[in-house]
């Protein structure tokens, strides 16, 4: 080991701020691998923890992947490396999502001042309140959106409508669509089950029931309940003009949605940072008819790949998430 490659404790710490990252459903599809001898962290999906149904093309798979990416690149940032990063490197491994070498010293423009945040990221389902996102901070999140490739804008009085009106239909279809619901089962964890997993979204993050407002919060318990598990929870009043934005790449293929997922997670520690409270919604991108009807029609037609709900709400605990050891391969 030498002065040049950061040594394998380090690592494995960037890792363990890696996973902190969100992924659809709270599945985790990531695992690394380390190869101290040659100072390479390679990010691969984990295909057991897709969602064929929901997410049939990997995309969701690979924002979440991305997320962590970032996540590990402000890691090593904050601790003095800079992460270099080539996305798809095995062309005869498509499970090989990115290769990361790190060197010294940083670059001035390195994201290391949003490290305080992974660990205060949380995905908050809880009613925000209607106090307004202000100008200046909007203006930031599309900037760290820029930072890394994609755009974010924020959709005007109709658009948020069509917006709020295609995830409405996206909830009636996913309501309709029994494999689907299947899935968010796989991937749900109902009162008095199994609380203990260490994935998968827990009874306690699904925030409760819309009464009344208009914010898109995903209802993992379907209509009224589903089967063996009824909604106990309270209902609330949500916010009636929420904020959204909606995140877009100018492509979309395998390394767009891996740009995707970086630009996500910096808006969203940059949000955190900034006092607010995020939630992620990819109901209306799961229906490829809803999906491309989400466009920023003022903007320079990409293709969405998040929408992101912005406010001010309260605390929310966070959600598990894997032993380091349980995704991180030493060579």
């Amino acid at each position: 080991m030498t002065a040049r490659t950061p040594d394998t404790a380090t690592v494995t710490s960037w890792v363990g701020d890696a996973v902190l990252a969100p992924s659809m459903h709270n599945a985790q599809p990531w695992r690394f691998r380390w190869t101290p001898d040659t100072g390479t962290l390679l990010l691969r999906m984990d295909p057991a923890r897709s969602m064929p149904h929901s997410d049939p093309a990997g995309r969701g798979l690979h924002l979440g992947c991305g997320a962590a990416l970032f996540n590990a690149r402000v890691a090593a940032a904050h601790a003095g490396w800079e992460a270099r990063v080539r996305l798809l490197p095995d062309r005869s491994d498509a499970r090989v999502l990115a290769e990361l070498t790190f060197v010294r010293p940083v670059e001035e423009e390195a994201p290391d001042l949003l490290y305080p945040a992974i660990s205060r990221r949380r995905t908050n389902r809880e009613p925000f309140t209607d106090e307004p996102v202000p100008p200046e901070l909007r203006d930031g999140l599309s900037g760290a959106a820029r930072a890394e490739g994609a755009h974010l804008s924020f959709p005007g009085a109709w658009h948020l409508d069509s917006v709020l009106d295609l995830i409405g239909s996206a909830e009636a279809a996913e309501a309709l669509a029994p494999a689907v619901r299947e899935e968010i089962a796989r991937w749900t964890v109902g009162r008095g089950a199994d609380e203990s997993r260490p994935d998968g979204v827990p009874a306690y993050a699904f925030g409760p029931r819309r009464y009344d407002g208009r914010a898109p919060v995903r209802d993992f318990t379907g209509p009224l309940g589903s089967g063996n598990r009824p909604d106990a929870r309270a209902s609330a009043v949500f916010e009636r003009s929420p904020c959204l934005a909606v995140l877009e790449t100018h492509d979309d293929d395998p390394a767009d949605w891996l740009i995707a997922g970086q630009a996500m997670e910096r808006v969203l520690l940059q949000a955190t940072l900034d006092g607010l409270a995020t939630t992620l919604n990819s109901q209306a991108l799961e229906w490829p008819e809803l999906r491309w009807a989400l466009r920023d029609p003022v903007s320079y037609g990409g293709h969405p790949q998040m929408v992101i709900r912005l406010g001010y709400g309260p605390e929310v605990p966070t959600t598990p998430r894997r032993p380091v050891g349980d995704v991180l391969e030493v060579e």
